[in-house]
C-alpha cells in the first residue's frame, strides 16, 4: 500500500523555521553544516574499523559483535529504504517554497524516513555493542547528522526522527539477537580464511 504522506502538514511549520534559521546563520556555519550532512557519515565508518581493531585484542567474540555493525547498518538502510518506498513523501523543498543550502532532489527522491539518520541511529546503537566510548560519540554524531538534514533543507523534522528510529531500532533487536550466538559464530569463522579478521594471534 502506497501512503503519499503530505509532510507539509505534519511539521511543515518548523521545517521553515530551521530553513530560514539557516539562511540568516554565519556562511561559515552552513558551510560546516553542509559539509556534515554530506560527508559525515564518513565518521561512523571509521568508528566501525577502530571498533573492530579494538574487539580483535579482547577475542573472537568481541570481533564478530564489531565485525557484524557494518551489516547492521546495511539491514536498517533496507528497511528504511522499503518505508520510502511504502511512504512516497515529497521532499519538502518540492511542496514548499523555501531556499535551501542544498539543491532540492529530483521528484521521486523520498523524503520519508531520512536514509542519513536511519544509518547514522543504526551504526551508533550497534557501536554500542561493540564499545561504550564509541558508541557515545557515534551517539553524538547521529544527533548532530538528524539535525543537520534539516538544517539543509533535506529533510522534515519527522523525517530525520523517523529515521533515527528506524535505524536505533533495527540495530538494537539485530545486535540483541546476535549477542545470543557470536560464541558459536566465532568457532564457525574461525574455521574459515576470515580466521584473520577475529582476533590478534596470541
Amino acid at each position: 500500500m502506497i501512503l503519499a504522506l503530505d509532510g507539509s502538514s505534519v511539521d511543515g511549520a518548523a521545517y521553515t523555521d530551521v530553513v530560514n534559521l539557516a539562511g540568516q546563520a554565519p556562511a561559515w556555519l552552513d558551510d560546516a553544516v553542509a559539509a556534515w550532512s554530506t560527508y559525515g557519515l564518513a565518521l561512523f565508518a571509521i568508528l566501525m574499523a577502530v571498533g573492530w581493531w579494538h574487539a580483535r585484542r579482547r577475542g573472537s567474540a568481541a570481533s564478530v559483535t564489531a565485525l557484524a555493525v557494518p551489516f547492521v547498518v546495511v539491514l536498517a538502510y533496507g528497511v528504511d529504504a522499503v518505508l520510502k518506498l511504502l511512504v512516497r513523501e515529497d521532499r519538502p523543498c518540492q511542496s514548499l517554497r523555501v531556499t535551501t543550502l542544498e539543491a532540492c532532489p529530483a521528484p521521486g527522491d523520498w523524503s520519508f524516513p531520512s536514509n542519513h539518520a536511519a544509518i547514522a541511529a543504526a551504526a551508533a546503537v550497534a557501536l554500542l555493542f561493540v564499545s561504550r566510548r564509541l558508541g557515545s560519540v557515534a551517539v553524538v554524531a547521529a544527533a548532530v547528522m538528524a539535525v543537520s538534514r534539516v538544517w539543509v533543507g533535506a529533510h522534515y523534522p519527522h523525517d530525520v526522527l523517523t529515521g533515527c528510529a528506524v535505524g536505533a531500532l533495527t540495530a538494537l533487536l539485530a545486535m540483541s539477537a546476535l549477542r545470543r550466538r557470536t560464541e558459536a559464530l566465532a568457532v564457525r569463522l574461525a574455521a574459515t580464511h576470515l580466521r584473520p579478521l577475529l582476533a590478534v594471534e596470541s
